[in-house]
C-alpha cells in the first residue's frame, strides 16, 4: 500500500487528496483499466431521430387541424344560416353576415337557445368546452402534460360553432387553435410520445388550426411559441413551422392566396417619424384598453360564480344580455368580420364606430364571463380597431393625428389591444402584416404594439391567458433565455483536485482518516482508484462508515455499482441530466479518449455555484 501526500503536506494512509469540493453529478461508465462498457452523457443537439420523427408526425396532423378549422368555419356558417335566415342548405361559411335578419325582438332567443346548448355540453360532456381556447390549451401544457382529452375533439368545435352561429360575439379562432391542439395531443397520446413531445405535437396542432383559418403560418407559429411552446428550440419549432406550412397551403387551395383583411382605397403611404409617434400614442391609449377589458371579463365572471343558479344556466343568463345587444345592433353578433373589412377600408362613420365599439364590448364580456364557449381573437380585433377608428376620426384636425390614415390606426387598434391582452407581441406584429399583406403598415403596427405591451404589461401582472390560471397557483412561463447550464463545460466548474482512494485500501484505515479530520474528509464521496490510477468506482461516506462494512476489507468491495463519470467537454446540462438518470449526486470527471483516470470531481454544489454566477 503506498502512502501519497496530500495537499496539507502530511501522509494520509494511501488516499490521495486533490482538493475535492461540494458533492457531485451523474454520469454512467463501467470501468477497470481499459475503460470497458462505457455509458456517459448524450450531448444535446439540436435535432436527432426523435425530432425528425416529431417532423414527420407534424405533416398529418396539420392536414388534419386544417380541415377541422374548415370544418368549423363551414359548421358555423351552416348553423347561422339556419339560425338568422332559416336556410338550411349546406353551402357556407363562418362569416356570414346576420345584419340582414329581419326577425325584430325574436333575434334576443337565438343567443339564449344556443347558449343553453353549450350549458349542457358543458354539463354531460366536460366543461372543458367552457372558454376561449388558448388559455385552456395553455393550462393542458403546464397541469397535464399535454393531455387533451379525446372528446373534445368533438366537444369543443360543437360547442363552438352552436355559441357562434347562434350569435354569440366570438370568433373561431380559439376554439380552432383548441381543436387543431387537441388533434396533437391525441395523436401523441396514442403513439405514447413524452410530454416535450406531446407539448410540440399539440402546439402543431394549434399553430395549424389558425395557419389555416387565416392564411398567417408564420403568426401561427409565433403563437405557439409565445403561449404554447414556452421555449425557442429547432426541435419544437421546426414541427409546428412544418404543420403551418401544411395547413396555409390548404387555406391557400381553398380560400386563394389574398390577404384575409385587405387594405380598400388608395395606396397605404410609408409612414414619416411624427406619424409614428402619433401611433405610438394611439397604442398606449390602446393598452390602457387592454388592462380595462381583461380586469372587466374576470370581474364579470366572478360576478356570475355567485348567481344562485347552477353553473350551466350560466351561459344562457349571458346569452340575453347579447340577445339584447343584437336587437339593437345584428352585426355585433357573430365573428362579425366584415366589421373588421369596414375597418381596414375606412368605411365606417364616427357613430357606428362608437356603437360598435361599445356594444361589442358589452356583449363580449358579459357573454365570455358567463362561461360560454368562443373565441377572443375577432371580438378583441373589433374592440380595438373600432376604438382607434373612433380616435383619430374624432381628432382629425388635431395636431398628433393630422396625418394619421384611419385605416393604418384601426389595424394598430386590432393587433395592438391583442398584444396588450395576451402579452404575444410578435404574434400581433407578424399577423397584421400576413392578414393584410401591407408591408408600409408594418412600423405603425410596431410602434403601436411595442406601446400598448409596455402600458398592459406596468398596469397588469398577468395576461387574459393568464391570469385565471396564476390565481389558481399555475406559474406561467413569460420570458425565455438561453440555458444556463449549457454554456459552460464541467471543466469550468470541477474541482482540478480531487480527493481519491486507492482500491486496495482498507475500510478501517479509511475510517480513521476520515475520523482525522484532515483537509478533504468532509466530502460525501471520493473516487476509488487502482495501482494505475485508473478510475473503479465510487464510494461515499455512508458506505465507509456503515457498520455492516467489515473493517478489514478492501475498499473496492465497497463499490456497489460501475462508475457514473463525465467528460470534461461535456456540458453542465449533460452532467446535471446523467446525474438525474442514475441518481447520484458527484460525477468523477475524465478526460475524452483517456484510460479512465481521474482529473477532476463535479458536484451538485458546482453546478449551484456556476448558477449563481451566470
Amino acid at each position: 500500500m503506498t502512502n501519497h501526500e496530500g495537499e496539507s503536506g502530511g501522509p494520509h494512509n494511501g488516499i490521495v487528496e486533490r482538493a475535492s469540493t461540494t458533492e457531485g453529478l451523474p454520469v454512467a461508465v463501467s470501468m477497470g483499466p481499459a475503460l470497458a462498457a462505457v455509458k456517459l452523457p448524450t450531448h444535446a443537439t439540436p435535432l436527432d431521430g426523435r425530432a425528425i420523427w416529431m417532423c414527420i408526425l407534424a405533416l398529418p396532423i396539420g392536414v388534419a387541424a386544417g380541415l377541422a378549422a374548415q370544418a368549423l368555419l363551414w359548421l358555423i356558417g351552416f348553423i347561422t344560416r339556419a339560425s338568422f335566415y332559416g336556410q338550411w342548405h349546406l353551402m357556407g361559411d363562418g362569416t356570414i353576415d346576420v345584419r340582414h335578419a329581419a326577425m325584430g325582438p325574436w333575434i334576443v332567443l337565438i343567443p339564449v337557445a344556443g347558449a343553453i346548448v353549450v350549458g349542457l355540453l358543458a354539463r354531460f360532456g366536460s366543461p372543458a368546452v367552457a372558454g376561449h381556447g388558448i388559455p385552456e390549451a395553455m393550462e393542458q401544457v403546464l397541469t397535464n402534460q399535454s393531455r387533451i382529452p379525446a372528446r373534445l375533439l368533438f366537444l369543443k368545435p360543437l360547442s363552438a360553432a352552436v355559441s357562434i352561429g347562434t350569435g354569440g360575439p366570438f370568433g373561431p379562432e380559439g376554439p380552432i387553435i383548441a381543436t387543431g391542439g387537441a388533434i396533437g395531443s391525441v395523436v401523441g397520446q396514442v403513439l405514447s410520445t413524452s410530454a416535450a413531445e406531446r407539448k410540440v405535437l399539440l402546439s402543431a396542432g394549434a399553430a395549424a388550426g389558425i395557419a389555416a383559418a387565416f392564411g398567417s403560418p408564420i403568426a401561427a407559429v409565433l403563437l405557439a411559441i409565445e403561449l404554447l411552446l414556452f421555449e425557442f428550440r429547432p426541435r419544437s419549432i421546426l414541427p409546428v413551422a412544418l404543420a403551418s406550412a401544411v395547413a396555409t397551403t390548404m387555406h391557400i387551395a381553398m380560400d386563394g392566396p389574398g390577404a384575409m383583411f385587405p387594405f380598400v382605397g388608395s395606396a397605404v403611404v410609408a409612414p414619416g417619424w411624427r406619424q409614428l409617434l402619433d401611433y405610438a400614442l394611439l397604442g398606449m391609449v390602446i393598452g390602457l384598453t387592454a388592462v380595462v377589458m381583461t380586469r372587466t371579463v374576470y370581474a364579470v365572471e366572478a360576478a356570475f360564480e355567485h348567481v344562485p343558479v347552477h353553473w350551466m344556466w350560466r351561459p344562457a343568463l349571458g346569452a340575453v344580455v347579447v340577445g339584447v345587444v343584437g336587437w339593437f345592433d345584428p352585426g355585433i353578433l357573430g365573428p362579425g368580420y366584415f366589421n373588421l373589412r369596414d375597418l381596414l377600408a375606412g368605411d365606417i362613420a364616427l357613430r357606428a364606430a362608437v356603437v360598435m365599439c361599445v356594444l361589442k364590448f358589452v356583449a363580449w364580456t358579459v357573454s365570455l364571463g358567463s362561461g360560454t364557449s368562443g373565441g377572443t381573437l375577432a371580438p378583441v380585433f373589433t374592440i380595438g380597431g373600432s376604438l382607434a377608428a373612433v380616435l383619430v376620426t374624432s381628432g382629425h384636425g388635431m395636431p398628433l393625428v393630422a396625418g394619421m390614415d384611419v385605416r393604418v390606426a384601426a389595424l394598430v387598434g386590432m393587433v395592438a389591444i391583442f398584444a396588450g391582452a395576451s402579452r404575444a407581441f410578435l404574434t400581433s406584429v407578424v399577423f397584421a402584416a400576413e392578414i393584410t399583406h401591407e408591408p408600409n403598415a408594418v412600423l405603425p403596427v410596431i410602434c403601436g404594439c411595442v406601446a400598448a405591451y409596455v402600458v398592459s404589461a406596468l398596469l397588469m401582472r398577468h395576461s387574459i391567458m393568464t391570469d385565471k390560471m396564476a390565481r389558481q397557483g399555475v406559474r406561467v412561463p413569460a420570458e425565455y433565455g438561453a440555458d444556463a447550464l449549457e454554456q459552460k463545460l464541467v471543466g469550468e466548474v470541477m474541482s482540478r483536485r480531487p480527493v481519491t482512494v486507492p482500491a486496495e485500501q482498507t475500510v478501517d484505515a479509511l475510517r480513521t482518516w476520515l475520523a482525522g479530520g484532515a483537509a478533504g474528509t468532509s466530502h460525501q464521496g471520493f473516487a476509488v482508484v487502482d495501482e494505475a490510477g485508473h478510475l473503479c468506482g465510487v464510494v461515499t461516506r455512508r458506505d465507509i462508515v456503515d457498520e455492516r462494512s467489515p473493517a478489514g476489507a478492501k475498499v473496492m468491495s465497497l463499490v456497489r455499482r460501475p462508475p457514473v463519470v463525465v467528460y470534461a467537454d461535456c456540458s453542465l446540462r449533460d452532467a446535471v441530466e446523467h446525474m438525474v438518470n442514475h441518481g447520484i449526486g458527484r460525477l468523477p470527471v475524465i478526460e475524452r479518449g483517456s484510460d479512465g483516470k481521474v482529473i477532476g470531481m463535479v458536484t451538485r454544489g458546482d453546478v449551484m455555484s456556476a448558477l449563481m454566477v451566470s
